[in-house]
Parts: C-alpha cells; sequence; structure tokens
C-alpha cells in the first residue's frame, strides 16, 4: 500500500491519498472511542450517554436546548438518555431559575465520577498519540478537524473551547 506523503503537496493530493486519510479517521475514531465503550459498556449505556455527560461536564447547567443543538440529536433520543441518567443519579435535572420551562442540567457526584474515568482513558490516548506525532503535528490535525466543521458547528466548538479550559 503506498504511503501518504508529508507536507508536500497538500493541494494535490489524490483520490488515494485522500482515501487513506479517510479510512485513517474510521480507525483512529474506533480507537477513540473503545476505552470509553468498554467502561460504559458494564452500565448498559452507549455514546449518546457519554456525548451528554461529556458536554454537561464542560458546562455545568447548561439547558437541554443547548445539549440538543450541540449533539445534533432528536429530542426523544435526548430526552431517552437524560431520562436513564436522571434515574441513575447520574445527572440533576432543575428547573431553570428565570425561565421555568426550562431544565438545567448538572452531573452529581457519581456523574463527575464517571465523566473522569471517560475522559481519563481519552486523554491518555490523546496525550499519547500527540507525544508520538509530534508538536507540528498536533497543530496540523487540529487545524485540519476545525476546517472539516461546518461553519455553525465550527462556531459552536470554539463557544465551547473558548468558554473555559
Amino acid at each position: 500500500m503506498p504511503e501518504v506523503q508529508g507536507g508536500e503537496n497538500l493541494l494535490f493530493l489524490t483520490d488515494e491519498q485522500l482515501r487513506q486519510g479517510i479510512e485513517a479517521m474510521f480507525f483512529a475514531y474506533r480507537g477513540f472511542t473503545a476505552d470509553p465503550d468498554r467502561i460504559l459498556s458494564g452500565m448498559a449505556y452507549g455514546r449518546a450517554h457519554h456525548r451528554a455527560v461529556h458536554f454537561i461536564a464542560r458546562a455545568p447547567g447548561t439547558t437541554v436546548n443547548n445539549l440538543l443543538n450541540i449533539l445534533g440529536v432528536t429530542k426523544q433520543s435526548l430526552n431517552r438518555v437524560l431520562r436513564t441518567l436522571v434515574e441513575d443519579g447520574l445527572v440533576d435535572s432543575r428547573v431553570g431559575k428565570s425561565d421555568k420551562r426550562e431544565r438545567n442540567l448538572y452531573l452529581t457526584d457519581e456523574g463527575l465520577e464517571l465523566e473522569r474515568k471517560l475522559s481519563d482513558a481519552q486523554r491518555a490516548r490523546m496525550r499519547a498519540a500527540y507525544r508520538a506525532a509530534g508538536p507540528e503535528a498536533v497543530s496540523g490535525f487540529r487545524q485540519v478537524l476545525e476546517a472539516m466543521m461546518d461553519a455553525d458547528m465550527r462556531r459552536q466548538y470554539y463557544q465551547i473551547r473558548d468558554s473555559k479550559s
């Protein structure tokens, strides 16, 4: 199998080089989600639960509507996930202070512990990959990911990224 060339000729990538990049993305995603999937499988949770827990931890007090926008899922599907997380004592859903129709979401201590386990596993994998690739690759990788986002997604990403580090 031909090797993908480095930084040269980036504007002239062949279909084969693009296919290799696409396949690398699929396999990298499998690796990135493998550790959390293992942790969640014993709890009868899936990736939707992981994503909800991650973004609730990232923005405590976020609203259900905001989470819907971030995750890009249906209200019905998110409600199913949130119902389970609330019933299992991982998420606390509180009535909004300014708008009583709104629900603000917070992780409980147990939810924070689960989020820490999931994030620790992914951070370890990312840290190892970044170390292996080097600082220039880290910056380039982030630029590629950001360039793949639609404008609205990128705006949301920047908003979350810049809200607190």
